[in-house]
């Protein structure tokens, strides 16, 4: 039986899965980096280099992923993230994490703006002032749960991944983040909350909200002819 993009059942992420909890010495480590010990504060820095990597792989725009290289924007985020260690660990004003990624997706959206916005000036058309990676748009209709390795379920995946695009532009700025750094980059509740200087609870709500505004979108579309 053909499966819908509407049917998509996303299944809850626990709030503290294995890749996403921070080792138990992370505070031993912040400790010794605020004393100036320089070997610790490296070893902080490189053991979250994968996640930022995720982050920045199934996050960067499509539009400029063949002009940058993820690792280039992880490495300028760690040399900002080492000049500005020493404040965050006299205050440390959200866990460390969600820290370093908020450093990391800054500059990466600096990057977006520099390359998006000079390419939207050389052409007429209007152009998407936001859009995902395919293969993030694959990860996400694969939650979906329907099998697509035959021709045919392959082309349902493509209808599913252009309904799902267009729904997820629909969201609002914050429920649509919510869902991606729950569902692409597997982060905590915490984490996301931390990270957006919200509550868990407003976090949990939103996240709920996003889900079911997702489904009706992409019912809506299905309804159209």
């Amino acid at each position: 039986m053909r499966r819908s993009a509407s049917d998509m059942q996303i299944p809850l992420v626990n709030d503290s899965p294995v890749n996403a909890r921070m080792p138990e010495d992370t505070d031993h480590l912040l400790e010794r980096a605020g004393q100036g010990d320089d070997a610790a504060a490296s070893r902080l820095l490189h053991r979250s280099r994968d996640r930022l990597r995720r982050m920045v792989q199934m996050r960067m725009d499509p539009r400029i992923a063949t002009r940058i290289d993820p690792s280039d924007v992880i490495q300028e985020a760690m040399i900002v993230a080492v000049r500005r260690l020493p404040e965050y660990v006299a205050t440390r004003p959200i866990p460390f994490y969600p820290w370093l990624r908020r450093i990391t997706w800054d500059k990466l959206q600096h990057l977006h703006q520099q390359h998006i916005d000079a390419e939207k000036r050389s052409v007429r058309r209007e152009q998407p002032r936001w859009d995902l990676p395919d293969n993030s748009v694959s990860q996400l209709a694969k939650l979906a749960g329907g099998s697509f390795s035959s021709p045919s379920a392959a082309a349902i995946r493509e209808e599913t991944c252009q309904r799902l695009r267009k729904a997820l532009a629909q969201l609002n700025d914050l429920d649509r983040e919510v869902l991606l750094q729950r569902y692409l980059e597997h982060m905590s509740i915490h984490e996301i909350a931390a990270g957006e200087d919200v509550s868990e609870a407003s976090i949990r709500m939103r996240h709920l909200r996003a889900l079911r505004r997702l489904k009706s979108l992409l019912q809506q579309k299905e309804q159209q002819p």
